[in-house]
């Protein structure tokens, strides 16, 4: 069967949420309840600049895209941050991951975003091996002050 790319629905909560969970956990993220509802909230609101993308094989959510739209300085229009990309481990090497940002690239072309981006941990290594295939690291380092008191502790090695 295809993998099929979509955007995330009311529909998609408890697969989403469940994946989100696992997601937090490989990062070392402890974050609360109230942001995890928060979050999803605000992508399935086609008011805010969040959303998400999933990915379903089988009839089964395998993974998760989740994008904030946002301005900034060098351009009228706007940029997509991929903040988190998900798939479920015992799908991953089928392509979900690679169909999302490839969705993403094509979204963007058709709402005119100027740029996407996104980061993961330095040594997340297959994670990169996907990324390259993409494009280059751009050479910036970030930098983070964390005022909310979350901070992963992992996800160097996967």
């Amino acid at each position: 069967m295809k993998i099929e790319i979509r955007l995330a629905n009311d529909n998609d909560e408890t697969e989403w949420t469940e994946m989100w969970l696992n997601y937090n956990e490989f990062y070392g993220a402890e974050v609360p309840e109230s942001i995890t509802a928060s979050t999803w909230a605000r992508i399935i609101d086609p008011v805010t600049p969040i959303g998400a993308l999933v990915a379903i094989y089988n009839s089964e959510t395998i993974g998760f895209a989740n994008y904030v739209l946002h301005s900034y300085t060098w351009s009228n229009g706007f940029a997509c941050l991929m903040d988190d990309l998900f798939v479920i481990p015992k799908y991953r090497g089928r392509g979900a991951a690679k169909l999302m940002i490839q969705n993403l690239i094509n979204m963007g072309h058709e709402h005119n975003w100027t740029k996407i981006y996104w980061m993961t941990r330095q040594g997340n290594t297959t994670a990169r091996a996907l990324y390259d295939k993409f494009c280059s690291i751009d050479g910036f380092v970030r930098y983070t002050i964390s005022l909310d008191g979350i901070r992963p502790t992992a996800g160097n090695s996967k």
